[in-house]
């Protein structure tokens, strides 16, 4: 590439400061350093946790910063020592890496890598402590490690899942976070049998990919939980048999379930985050086999109480980390499910929008009318 070892200047919406509108501004990107890989971005999504981290009530505000971390592209150059990747693939940013070496990458149980794990206050790159973006050679943060609301940005090599050149960037670039969370809790974690009843809390897109790897299990009885009625419908498309919604009962949620099921749901995974129904997850699936996940992300002060009969009495309680994907390793078969049109990725993306319409994206997931809001770079 012509741009190989040069500053590219290009367009990115820059966060400024907390909770204020996106700003498309001309940004100078560097060149990739050791270990490092440069990225032209075709599609980047809007995910919930870009609008928590720009909202950053709870968290450390790091701004000026450019967010966006679920995203597919194609490589433009490679800093030193990047032997796995040339200019030219197709790869998809994650937000947490696999740099194959340090002993979670080694173990097949974990994909909690070390070196690369997600950390949201870091607003620099590992290998020197800089930032690559610069507007008029004042520096600019990145985030999560991918920063994909920029026309190119620098990614580690380890946070890169290589693809199949064939699949469609504007459909699979959502695989790079939030539907293979929800997808791989339910296939890798729960591991649902065939025929088995399996209980959704939470309807939102990790929910709903929670729900299509119910699906694509076989579970013969898939029950959606939510206190928004208006989302059983779209859930149907997704496998959902019933609805309940904790809000139409006098009796905890978990009690209705166990009353509905004979005894408990076989498996249950919970999106929310709501510490509330994270206890309803567990104490809702069946005595001696049932298994609950944990996929939402509590708050700081949540504590997870329960009875320990519940876990003497064969419950089982599992969390999880990206679906318990290893992003390097385990994203490329994700798209090849999609390939082979066992995994539906189609009924996730409700809207596009030009990257220069950002901000609608925002409006769109504020108002709980998106799932996945698709932005193309090149329009």
């Amino acid at each position: 590439m012509a741009t190989a070892g040069k500053v590219i200047k290009c367009k990115a919406a820059v966060a400024w400061e907390a909770g204020k509108p996106l700003s498309i501004e001309e940004v100078e990107v560097a060149p990739p350093q050791a270990m490092e890989v440069r990225v032209k971005i075709l599609y980047t999504a809007l995910c919930h946790t870009d609008v928590y981290f720009w909202e950053a009530k709870g968290q450390t505000p790091v701004f000026p910063r450019i967010l966006g971390h679920e995203a597919g592209g194609i490589v433009e150059s490679v800093g030193e020592g990047v032997k796995e990747l040339v200019p030219g693939d197709h790869v998809l940013p994650v937000f947490t890496g696999e740099c194959k070496d340090c002993a979670h990458c080694k173990s097949e149980e974990s994909n909690m890598c070390d070196l690369l794990r997600i950390n949201v206050d870091r607003g620099v790159m590992i290998g020197d402590g800089q930032s690559r973006f610069t507007i008029k050679g004042k520096p600019i943060f990145h985030f999560v490690g991918t920063s994909t609301f920029s026309e190119y940005t620098v990614i580690h090599v380890g946070c890169l899942a290589k693809i199949n050149p064939e699949a469609p960037l504007d459909k699979v670039c959502i695989l790079s976070c939030g539907i293979s969370t929800g997808l791989g809790a339910t296939l890798n974690v729960a591991k649902p049998k065939k025929g088995q009843t399996v209980a959704i809390f939470g309807l939102g897109a990790v929910g709903l990919a929670a729900m299509e790897g119910a699906r694509l299990s076989g579970a013969s009885r898939i029950i959606g939980v939510d206190l928004n009625p208006a989302k059983f419908e779209q859930a149907k498309k997704f496998g959902c048999t019933d609805f309940v919604n904790p809000k139409d009962h006098s009796k905890p949620v978990q009690e209705v379930l166990i009353e509905m099921t004979n005894g408990g749901v076989d498996r249950a995974v919970e999106c929310t985050g709501n510490i509330n129904a994270m206890i309803s997850c567990f104490e809702c699936v069946h005595d001696g086999w049932g298994v609950a996940v944990l996929v939402g992300v509590p708050t700081k002060e949540d504590v997870f109480k329960t009875h320990p009969m519940n876990l003497l009495n064969e419950k089982t309680l599992k969390g999880t980390f990206f679906g318990n994907y290893k992003p390097r390793t385990d994203l490329p078969n994700v798209v090849e499910m999609y390939m082979r049109k066992e995994l539906e990725l189609e009924k996730f993306i409700t809207h596009r929008v030009p990257f220069s319409q950002i901000n609608t994206a925002f409006d769109l997931m504020f108002k709980g009318e998106s799932l996945r809001c698709i932005m193309s770079m090149e329009d």
